[in-house]
């Protein structure tokens, strides 16, 4: 088998379609390998560039492949989509992924550790049982609201729903209706074990940053608690996949979107790139830093009064994360600390 300089690797559950490249970009050769297949092709093979989607999977193949001598890239499925010719097949996805890595400007994705993933899956978890819960409360309220019965907002009165139900005076037939049916005491059990894998979650994810030096320096940013530093430790790595701090605020799509032409400059609103949780969560903290700025103090707190004297409070905040986000990559990749002032809330 000739010798290629760079491999693309289309991925799928079972089965794997390679293109293989030499150095001048002349296909070398194409083939179809499952997974066991892949591996042994790529132990024969001299060290070369291999090159996959970062998608489910990719991570956990690329340290693989490192670990066999080649160099391991993933690179984003929206950068591979305009190097696709002609009709799509698995062959011709694997040839734009070659052509997509062979452009000098092109950004990679880093892969995650084991570490990275495994926080990575805890937070997925968390908001997806989040989701449930969420369900859970807005049916609990739409059941009783069909019994007349109206309930403040939030879960804190979820949680205490026995002894709310036994301050209203029930009608005795609407009593024993609820006690057959047994809706309400089934929806309520299912949201309480919700409630508890939650805090059990929260409590890992705890557990795991304090044994995490990246996630507790992330910690001493003003407005950023647990939940933040552990996203951005399993999002970010070691941050130097980026360039500039600006370079990973505009991945995270809190930016303005530039729409320019003819020499003017014309800037919108934040781009909304990149992780749409991450984003969410800065702006968060971003939030909970200015619901106590009377007990701020700083530099960054002096920043923020002055722009809230001549912008409206939503800009302001999406400024902040933008600094929080900077702020974050600083941290990460100096190996250093924040120097917080005296009253820093957490988020």
């Amino acid at each position: 088998m000739k010798s290629a300089a760079l491999i693309g690797i289309d991925l799928g559950k079972h089965s794997f379609h390679l293109h293989a490249q030499d150095s001048c970009g002349r296909e070398v050769f194409r083939k179809k390998a499952t997974r066991q297949q892949l591996m042994r092709l790529l132990v024969n093979q001299p060290a070369c560039t291999v090159v996959m989607e970062a998608c489910a999977g990719s991570h956990c193949l690329a340290r693989e492949i490192a670990a066999l001598g080649h160099e391991a890239k993933l690179i984003s499925p929206q950068f591979v989509r305009p190097f696709v010719q002609g009709n799509k097949n698995d062959f011709i996805d694997a040839q734009a992924i070659c052509e997509a890595a062979s452009r000098p400007s092109m950004r990679f994705v880093t892969p995650k550790n084991e570490a990275q993933q495994t926080l990575s899956v805890l937070h997925r978890l968390r908001e997806s049982l989040i989701r449930d819960r969420t369900k859970a409360i807005n049916q609990l309220h739409g059941f009783l609201l069909e019994f007349g019965i109206s309930l403040p907002v939030g879960k804190a009165v979820i949680r205490r729903l026995p002894s709310v139900l036994a301050e209203h005076a029930l009608p005795v037939r609407l009593s024993a209706l609820l006690q057959r049916l047994q809706r309400l005491q089934r929806l309520h059990e299912h949201f309480t074990y919700l409630d508890e894998q939650i805090k059990a979650l929260d409590k890992e994810v705890a557990g795991q940053l304090d044994e995490d030096d990246v996630g507790s320096r992330l910690l001493t940013i003003p407005g950023v608690g647990p939940i933040t530093a552990s996203v951005l430790a399993a999002e970010m790595g070691d941050g130097k996949q980026y360039a500039s701090s600006r370079d990973f605020a505009a991945s995270v799509g809190l930016v303005p979107r530039q729409y320019s032409t003819g020499g003017r400059a014309n800037l919108r609103g934040i781009s909304k790139r990149g992780d749409k949780n991450l984003r969410r969560l800065l702006v968060q903290c971003a939030r909970a830093y200015m619901l106590r700025l009377e007990h701020q103090r700083g530099a960054l707190a002096d920043w923020v009064r002055s722009l809230l004297c001549r912008r409206h409070s939503n800009v302001v905040a999406c400024a902040l994360a933008n600094k929080l986000a900077r702020i974050a990559w600083a941290i990460t990749t100096q190996h250093s600390r924040y120097e917080t002032g005296s009253g820093d809330c957490t988020a």
